[in-house]
């Protein structure tokens, strides 16, 4: 559940809760602590500080090896989230990530890659993480506890039906992003819930729920461990499916990428190159033709339009580069 934000009388003294409330709201809180599966200890590890350097590798990658299967297990849900995501992609809306911690941090790295990847704009996606940028490099106290925040972003960033909220805590729990799941969901915006526990707080305030259940950590409540590895195992799979579902990729080629350094450059003259057969010469001066538009200058070498009408092509298929071959063909 949300937990109250301190209000400033509390923080000055007066009004403070007494000793006994405290007492019950941290039993309350270890109470849930212990019901999830991300904080229990597996004590069949024994004592790891004891163990070769060789022993503690092969002992946390067969921890790790879980972490597939345990992703695979929701495989229907995932598809499920992104079907809608690219559904209201379609539309013009967005996709926006919120967490705390490693799992905002996950949110925000998916996010940020987006643009290089897919010639996506900036605002496509998003990744709201609780305490700001701040949060990204440095543990910012108190903010996850903030049931009030992520809904304050949202709000600043008119989330409505045509975007997607996609919550992510280990824990399933976390305040902030409870809180803004919520508000998303009364904006009437499609929600998804990413989770490494069963049965999530958070599951149960998205429209899909996907539950990763990792079991314990490899060290005890740990959690950008097992739990923090499948979220980005998760939302690799939502933005880049979503992304397939575009058009965004060609034969399971990056092809809405744009040439702007060298590495680039040479990589998109590279995939001109292994996709259509073309000439080194002939791919560089399409690709100059076409502004640096791997997309583009591959429809001008597969039908020898031009420019002008390859880039009219493009968008009447809804940038859809097979949609448009056919239609120039």
């Amino acid at each position: 559940m949300p937990v109250e934000n301190v209000s400033e009388e509390n923080e000055s003294g007066a009004g403070a809760d007494s000793p006994a409330t405290e007492q019950a709201r941290l039993a309350a809180l270890i109470g849930e602590l212990s019901a999830l599966s991300t904080e229990q200890a597996d004590t069949a590890r024994g004592d790891l500080d004891l163990l070769p350097t060789l022993d503690l590798v092969r002992a946390m990658n067969a921890e790790d090896r879980r972490v597939p299967d345990a992703v695979a297990a929701q495989a229907d849900r995932i598809a499920e989230a992104v079907d809608g995501i690219t559904e209201r992609f379609r539309r013009g809306g967005r996709l926006i990530y919120l967490g705390a911690g490693t799992a905002g941090r996950v949110g925000v790295l998916d996010a940020s890659e987006c643009p290089p990847t897919f010639g996506t704009d900036p605002d496509m996606v998003v990744g709201l993480i609780a305490g700001g940028e701040a949060a990204i490099r440095s543990a910012v106290e108190n903010a996850e506890d903030d049931d009030r925040a992520a809904a304050e972003s949202l709000r600043a960033l008119g989330v409505g039906a045509d975007d997607t909220v996609v919550g992510i805590s280990a824990s399933g729990r976390t305040p902030y992003v409870l809180g803004g799941l919520a508000y998303a969901r009364e904006a009437g915006a499609f929600t998804v819930a990413i989770a490494a526990n069963a049965d999530s707080a958070i599951g149960a305030a998205a429209d899909v729920p996907i539950e990763v259940v990792v079991g314990p950590e490899f060290v005890t409540g740990s959690t950008r461990l097992k739990a923090g590895t499948a979220q980005k195992l998760v939302v690799n799979m939502l933005s880049t499916l979503s992304m397939i579902r575009l058009g965004k990729t060609y034969r399971g080629v990056m092809v809405d990428l744009q040439a702007t350094n060298e590495k680039l450059r040479a990589r998109s003259v590279r995939t001109l190159i292994q996709l259509t057969g073309a000439a080194q010469d002939d791919a560089v001066r399409a690709l100059g033709e076409a502004g640096g538009s791997v997309k583009l200058a591959l429809l001008m070498l597969f039908t020898g339009a031009s420019a002008e009408a390859a880039a009219a092509a493009l968008s009447a298929a809804g940038g859809v580069l097979r949609d448009a071959i056919a239609a120039l063909s």
